[in-house]
Order: C-alpha cells, then sequence, then structure tokens
C-alpha cells in the first residue's frame, strides 16, 4: 500500500465507518437487546439526555423573551451561594456529579462484558494521545470561537459568560476541575458508551455518528443556535474520530483544554476585554 492510498485510507468516512462496525457483534437474543435498549434510555433520561431537553426548554424560554438572543447571558459555572465556602461546595459538588457520570457507563459496559480499553480508554504513547488532544482543541477551538462570535452578531447566539464565580483563590482550581468533569463526562458517555451500545444494537455507522452529534448539540442549546450547531459539528468530528482510531483520551484531553481555556479565559478576560 502506497503512502498516498494508506493516507486517504484513514481520512476515509467510509474507512471509519468499516473500522467502528467490525469491532463489536451485533447483539441479537431479544431479552438482552430490550435491556441495552431500556438501559440506553434510562443513562440519557438521567444524563445528558434530559440535560438536552433542559436546554430546549432554555432556548424557548430565551426565544420568548422581547430582548434578541444577543442581548441575553447564557452563565456557566454559575455562583450557587454568597458565602465562599458553600459556594466552593456547590462547586465540588457539581464536578463529583460529572465523574459519577463519567464512571456509570465504564461500570454498565463492564458488566456486559466490555472493559475500559474496548470503550477507547488506551494508553498507548503519552505523547502522541497528548499531541492529537492538542491537535483536535486547535482544530475544533479556533473555528468554533469564530462560529461563536459570528453567531453572537447575528443575533442567533446568546452572549456566554463562561464563568460566573466571584474572584476567590479556588475560582481557577474549580473552573479546571470543572472543565476535566466535562470532558470525561461527555466523551465517555456520548462517544464511548453510547458509540459502543448503538453499535450492539446494529445501529448504522451513520445514523450512529450522527445521532450523538444531535445529542451533544442539543445539551448545549441554552446558548442558543449557534452554541447548537457548533457543538454538532464537534460531536461529528470527535465520533468520527473515535470510529476510526477507538482512542478516547485525546478527546477527553482535547474537550478539557478547550474548556479549560473558555472559562478560565473569560475569568482573567471579561473584566477588560468588551466583546467578551
Amino acid at each position: 500500500m502506497t503512502t498516498r492510498v494508506a493516507v486517504r485510507d484513514a481520512l476515509s468516512v467510509r474507512g471509519a465507518f468499516a473500522r467502528y462496525a467490525a469491532r463489536f457483534d451485533v447483539v441479537t437474543e431479544p431479552r438482552t437487546r430490550r435491556l441495552l435498549v431500556w438501559e440506553i434510555v434510562i443513562v440519557l433520561a438521567v444524563t445528558f439526555g434530559l440535560s438536552g431537553l433542559y436546554s430546549v426548554l432554555d432556548l424557548v424560554s430565551a426565544l420568548l423573551v422581547p430582548e434578541s438572543l444577543a442581548d441575553q447571558t447564557a452563565t456557566l459555572n454559575a455562583a450557587r451561594s454568597t458565602h465562599a465556602w458553600l459556594d466552593l461546595a456547590y462547586q465540588l459538588a457539581g464536578v463529583l456529579r460529572l465523574v459519577a457520570w463519567a464512571a456509570l457507563p465504564l461500570v454498565l459496559l463492564a458488566h456486559s462484558g466490555v472493559g475500559p480499553r474496548a470503550a477507547g480508554l488506551v494508553r498507548g504513547r503519552a505523547g502522541r494521545q497528548v499531541a492529537w488532544g492538542l491537535a483536535l482543541a486547535a482544530v475544533i477551538g479556533i473555528p468554533g470561537l469564530a462560529l461563536y462570535l459570528g453567531a453572537v452578531a447575528a443575533g442567533v447566539n446568546l452572549q456566554v459568560a463562561a464563568s460566573g464565580l466571584t474572584e476567590t483563590w479556588w475560582r481557577p482550581v474549580v473552573l479546571t476541575l470543572a472543565a476535566a468533569g466535562n470532558g470525561a463526562a461527555e466523551e465517555v458517555l456520548v462517544v464511548g458508551y453510547l458509540l459502543v451500545r448503538l453499535r450492539q444494537l446494529g445501529v448504522p455507522p451513520a445514523v450512529a455518528l450522527v445521532g450523538t452529534a444531535l445529542l451533544r448539540g442539543s445539551y448545549h442549546l441554552y446558548q442558543g443556535f449557534g452554541g447548537g450547531l457548533g457543538n454538532l459539528l464537534m460531536g461529528l468530528v470527535f465520533a468520527l474520530w473515535w470510529m476510526r482510531t477507538r482512542r478516547l483520551l485525546p478527546l477527553i484531553l482535547a474537550h478539557t483544554l478547550l474548556d479549560v481555556v473558555a472559562f478560565l479565559g473569560y475569568a482573567l478576560l471579561a473584566p477588560h476585554v468588551s466583546w467578551l
């Protein structure tokens, strides 16, 4: 195989689908299939599926307000108490919930004989995984910022305040932990877990790819149409990467880096930059 053919195969969507389809056997036993369907429904109902429903309701609520979307603000990592110690406890509880959301699908997969390695938590060479994580963060982050600014300018997205926490000694620590929690929970559950289960149910790769991307976009609609579209595109890229490589750690790292830059960058720059 020539280098040109090898590169073309590596970048082929059809090749990614073929690799994905070959990795997991379709479950045919009716009772097991029903249990898998109910498992997916319940997992999504207590995690990102419910978040998606709330996000849609938030968007509808924002659309019913007389002001345009661009004149409204969606606040991430909002303060929960005027008492610093109590607010810290609230924030850490939120991080703990994200950790639980990341662990839950791994436990469920393990009970059905699918270990963390099969789901994509492969150690491999650390330097290479970090390099891919940085590359994916750049591929998503730069166009994502442009899309966000364009969507706000077009009036189809809310202003996003990436940090609503007051200035305390623990704010950078909590924002970093929240970023890592988001990265782990979303990539493990929406990519690793859900793509494995959908394949076991025999869902066509293209449908699984689009379905997971739509889910990711849905629970970001509270930011507006731009936020939903941007995360849908991110979902397509990340899911396709996983289908091709079955490597989850670079996705978690990339997502974490994107959120760290957004959260800490906003906290540091917002008081000094008018367009944030």
